[in-house]
């Protein structure tokens, strides 16, 4: 990957399978907000603008090297081989029609309590409302980095809370379950570290631990915030999907990377 800087901005040629616009809206990551052709959002603790061109060139303003280096190159996956995954894909007619009208998305690598606590927020929610719920709890409870832009707030803070204090964020019955992984995480009982370095099977086992968490959620954590691109959601759409093209289950071209090729079927179905 090339990568120069100009004007104190980075631009980095990828491997040409980048649309931020699918990738930043198809139901993976829920704090972007586009303004013209830029893409804006608090990650990992820093402000966030980038742009796209030709599904090839990303521009990140007043980003540095160092940052680039050790979060945004990780954070948009940028050494995974999309073309030959995508190429794969076409193995299946489904998985053909899906990459190829939707060509770009990548699965993002977020911050693992980021990603724990917008699943669990989603369950039973439409889209809107989740963005709703977290703006308000990055409001709240993260730290001000000005222009209207907030970090996502620790475990650690979440975890000093109570039910009652959650209550600015409308979040119903979800308060309690976010909570519950606050403290979980705080007290090092969910184990980032182990569920990185262990198959996937214990990261299910261990993010199940937390109230709240079922498959779904387990396995959206694992996917966005883990890096586990076997991971395999399964929501109504995925349900769908499966009872309706794939009774015998997912074709092997999908493989190993069936979270990816999820993605590419959910925001296809889901757009159809």
């Amino acid at each position: 990957m090339n990568i120069k800087i100009e004007n104190n901005n980075l631009i980095a040629e990828t491997d040409g399978v980048i649309n931020l616009d699918y990738t930043l809206d198809c139901g993976q990551s829920f704090r972007w907000k586009k303004t013209d052709n830029l893409w804006q959002t608090v990650a990992f603790g820093r402000k966030i603008s980038v742009s796209c061109e030709d599904n090839r060139t990303l521009i990140f303003y007043d980003t540095s090297k160092e940052d680039f280096e050790n979060i945004w190159k990780n954070y948009f996956d940028l050494e995974r081989d999309y073309v030959s995954i995508v190429s794969r894909f076409t193995g299946d007619a489904y998985l053909k029609e899906a990459s190829d009208k939707y060509y770009g998305i990548r699965v993002l690598n977020q911050e693992p309590w980021e990603a724990i606590c917008s699943f669990i927020i989603s369950q039973n929610n439409n889209i809107p409302r989740i963005k709703g719920i977290i703006e308000r709890l990055c409001e709240n409870f993260g730290d001000d980095l000005g222009d209207g832009f907030f970090t996502f707030p620790s475990s650690e803070k979440i975890a000093a809370l109570t039910v009652e204090d959650l209550a600015p964020l409308r979040s119903g019955f979800r308060a309690k379950y976010i909570l519950d992984a606050a403290k979980k995480v705080a007290e090092k009982e969910i184990d980032f570290d182990a569920i990185y370095k262990n198959d996937i099977s214990y990261g299910r086992e261990q993010l199940m631990k937390i109230k709240g968490v079922g498959p779904k959620v387990a396995e959206c954590a694992l996917l966005y915030g883990f890096g586990k691109a076997e991971a395999f959601p399964v929501d109504v759409w995925v349900k769908r999907i499966m009872s309706e093209l794939y009774p015998d289950g997912i074709p092997a071209c999908a493989y190993p990377e069936i979270g990816i090729a999820q993605q590419y079927l959910f925001h296809w179905r889901r757009n159809v």
